[in-house]
């Protein structure tokens, strides 16, 4: 960060974090976001965050503490946004939030994952990661806007689906499945924003769009770094050269067509300056919005399938 004063500000705001939630949870998952936050510490210790060329560099920023969340998003592009809950089936997940809104005048559907800032607000958006109940709201939200005719716009952040052994009975894995099978028969355009970090099927559950887009500093993997050094090396020491073998970044998601379009963020990296990083999204999301409207139904869908084929087709190889 540019501001020092700024700097220790964060580092004291992480490591209050920290404190909290060695106190206020014992389980798997909170003790992971305290390992976490303990690299990002170490990492704003050792050196100023400026623009980033190693792909370590980007997961620390794509986590950064204070980089713009959903919601300030929602804040800041949309207006008359009527936040809606439930599956209809369980519950209601905070971890991933969405309702009506205005984008310019044009009525949307917003849905994105929802991290917390302070100890209170990880907790109860359970760090991002989204329950089964979460995605079944999320594709409920998407019909609802098919029904009526609204495109809907998706902000990705989250390090990956929620683990924990309640998800699994409630069916986390149908869940995201059944969602990747729903989203693409939306006649509805569809535009995906991967600000943060973008983590294997937890991320890919409501990632399914259109138009793809994916902030500079932002990534997009298969599973997360320190995750893949503990299961290729059998320990964490090693997260900075998977985070390089992953092609995880903004750039090889975009030479590898995973993604749409890269958008640039405020120099430093989007947690300096919130407004300047949706001025620039703002434009990004209007042109997206006006190409697709142009398209028919019909042709909306042969487009997206198209898309979703040669994507299967690269990965796989076939």
């Amino acid at each position: 960060m540019a501001n020092p004063d700024i700097q220790l500000a964060v580092v004291r705001e992480i490591e209050k974090q920290i404190a909290e939630l060695e106190q206020a949870s014992d389980s798997e998952v909170t003790h992971e976001e305290i390992e976490r936050l303990r690299q990002q510490l170490a990492a704003l210790r050792d050196r100023v965050a400026g623009t980033a060329n190693d792909p370590w560099d980007r997961v620390l920023l794509a986590r950064h503490p204070q980089r713009p969340y959903t919601l300030d998003y929602v804040q800041m592009l949309f207006t008359e946004f009527t936040e809606l809950h439930g599956d209809r089936r369980y519950g209601d997940d905070q971890a991933l939030i969405g309702g009506l809104a205005k984008f310019e005048g044009r009525s949307v559907m917003v849905i994105g994952h929802q991290k917390g800032r302070d100890t209170k607000q990880k907790l109860l958006r359970n760090f991002g990661m989204t329950n089964p109940e979460g995605y079944r709201k999320a594709l409920r939200l998407m019909r609802t806007a098919a029904k009526f005719g609204l495109p809907i716009i998706t902000f990705v952040d989250t390090p990956g689906a929620y683990p924990g052994i309640g998800a699994e009975e409630r069916g986390q894995a149908e869940a995201i499945a059944y969602n990747l099978k729903e989203i693409p028969k939306q006649r509805v355009p569809i535009v995906v924003v991967i600000h943060g970090e973008g983590g294997s099927g937890g991320a890919l559950a409501v990632a399914v769009g259109d138009e793809v887009l994916m902030l500079e500093n932002a990534v997009y993997s298969v599973i997360a770094p320190e995750s893949c050094s503990s299961i290729l090396w059998r320990d964490w020491d090693h997260k900075q050269e998977a985070a390089r073998v992953l092609k995880l970044t903004a750039e090889d998601m975009l030479r590898l067509e995973i993604v749409d379009r890269l958008v640039p963020e405020p120099p430093g990296g989007a947690h300096n300056s919130h407004q300047l990083a949706a001025d620039i999204l703002r434009p990004v999301l209007r042109s997206c919005l006006q190409d697709l409207e142009k398209l028919s139904p019909d042709e909306l869908l042969r487009r997206r399938h198209e898309k979703l084929r040669k994507v299967a087709t690269c990965v796989t190889g076939g």
